[in-house]
Parts: C-alpha cells; structure tokens; sequence
C-alpha cells in the first residue's frame, strides 16, 4: 500500500517543483560598473537600473533580450 502511494506522489513532487519555484528574471544594468546582467531579484532602480519594461519567465529569455538590448552594447 505504501508503493502505490509514494511513486506517484513523489513523481508529483518532481514535476510541479519546477513549477512552484517560478521566478521573474530581469535584464539590468549596474550603475557603478555600468554592466548588464540577468538577475532573479527585481531592480531597486539605484544599484541595479532595470533595462526595459519587461521580465521574463526563464533566464534563457531574459539573456536573449540581454545580447539584443541596445543599451547592453
């Protein structure tokens, strides 16, 4: 009885992980070393000056939108 109900909540567990743990990625520009970066945490707009008005689901996104910003030349 204990199998049939552990492999399919653990199964449960691995895939909704990914989904529970959903974050906001952010393209910003550090103001002292004026370099753009990918971060998680949102941009307080003194250290880290978030470059355009989007976030973005994944990171792959947000770095795509990295290497195509015009102020991240």
């Amino acid at each position: 009885m204990f199998r049939k109900f552990f492999a399919p909540a653990l199964a449960l567990i691995v895939l909704t992980a990914p989904a529970l743990a959903a974050s906001e990625w952010y393209v910003v520009k550090n103001a002292a070393t004026k370099k753009c970066e990918v971060t998680e945490q949102k941009p307080d707009g003194k250290k880290l000056i978030m470059i355009g008005t989007a976030m973005f689901k994944t990171k792959a996104l947000a770095e795509g939108a990295l290497k195509g910003s015009a102020d991240c030349k």
